[in-house]
């Protein structure tokens, strides 16, 4: 089996969820940013745990937990009230990386993080997943409960990242939620990322 193949084996692909395939986005520019896309994700890649908040989420590295995270790495990952679950680095270039679920997360699917410059060249750090819920049980349950906790997770998670590598956002957090048409689905390529980091300029 090659190495890109044992990357997604196994992994809880969104069309083995239930309910509506959502994508959600979480981004903001940061003020004045003192590093690359790059060098933002490098950071990002190397201190992924430090950025969630602690007391909704908290993600430990399995294996081999030196060094920044790289393709086939999995994480152990602690949700309140959803308990612990898995994930995997089934993507990753210069400006992002993207995580897939495993069998027991309470969602089906995947979400990419990736720095990349508007226009103007401010930097914008921007999570955005796309997913549904691991199974009808947590989509009628915790999935309900849970949408608000995942929100700040991913909100807090982007102004720590800006935080760190700046001096916080400009304006504010944007977060928003689409359902996924069905063509959109099926033109997906669901072991790839949700998105592509482009524009490193400096």
């Amino acid at each position: 089996m090659q190495a890109s193949e044992q990357v997604h084996e196994g992994l809880l692909f969104a069309a083995d969820g239930a309910g509506p395939l959502l994508q959600r986005d979480y981004w903001g520019l940061i003020d004045r940013c003192a590093s690359s896309p790059t060098e933002v994700m490098e950071w990002v890649a190397s201190h992924f745990g430090e950025f969630a908040p602690k007391e909704l989420c908290v993600f430990e590295r399995t294996g081999s937990p030196n060094g920044p995270l790289k393709l086939g790495d999995e994480m152990e990952v602690r949700i309140r009230g959803a308990g612990q679950c898995h994930v995997r680095v089934i993507h990753q270039d210069r400006q992002s990386f993207t995580l897939g679920t495993l069998p027991g997360h309470p969602e089906a699917g995947r979400i990419t993080f990736g720095a990349y410059r508007n226009e103007q060249g401010d930097v914008i750090f921007h999570i955005r997943s796309r997913a549904r819920s691991g199974s009808p049980i947590i989509y009628l349950g915790f999935y309900t409960g849970g949408e608000a906790m995942q929100t700040n997770t991913w909100t807090d998670f982007v102004n720590n990242v800006a935080l760190t590598v700046g001096e916080g956002i400009i304006g504010f957090i944007h977060a928003d939620t689409t359902v996924m048409e069905k063509e959109h689905e099926e033109e997906d390529d669901v072991q790839g990322p949700t998105y592509l980091a482009r524009g490193d300029e400096t």
